[in-house]
């Protein structure tokens, strides 16, 4: 039970860095500038999450009675994952994001991707008349390559 919470929070923690990274890699700031920009705004809630939940597991730990075992046991597990998990994130996570920002920075991973979601046009531009305009270039692409093929 311990390792799932862990899981889901600790990934919650890597998923937010890399999205603040990516939000200011794509404002125009750098593989590096933009990892250590997403760590350095997600570092507070990250340890803010981590420490209530490492508080929320001290009754677990100094627990007494029957089944104490079991409780020091998940109590300890989970304060230690969560500790190694979050300074392992922190420090880590814009790491590999750099890593495989720059190795991918310039190379378009999919033909004719474009670089913002239809969604976030839609999002960006608040209009229906966007929406239609990128629908209709979607659609013309695609039939362009019907046609080569």
């Amino acid at each position: 039970m311990g390792i799932i919470m862990l899981v889901g929070l600790l990934g919650k923690n890597a998923v937010l860095i890399v999205e603040f990274a990516v939000q200011k890699h794509h404002q125009g700031l750098t593989v590096l500038e933009a990892a250590i920009e997403g760590a350095r705004a997600r570092f507070r809630p990250i340890v803010m999450t981590s420490f209530a939940f490492i508080a929320g597991l001290i009754p677990l730990i100094i627990a007494t009675g029957p089944g104490a075992v079991g409780n020091h046991t998940i109590g300890s597990s989970s304060l230690g994952g969560m500790l190694f998990g979050t300074i392992f994130g922190v420090i880590v996570v814009p790491g590999l994001y750099y890593i495989f920002g720059s190795l991918q920075e310039g190379i378009k991973m999919i033909r004719n991707e474009d670089d913002n979601p239809l969604s976030e046009d839609y999002v960006e531009h608040n209009s229906e008349e966007a929406l239609e305009v990128q629908i209709k270039t979607i659609l013309k692409k695609i039939s362009n390559e019907d046609h080569e093929n």
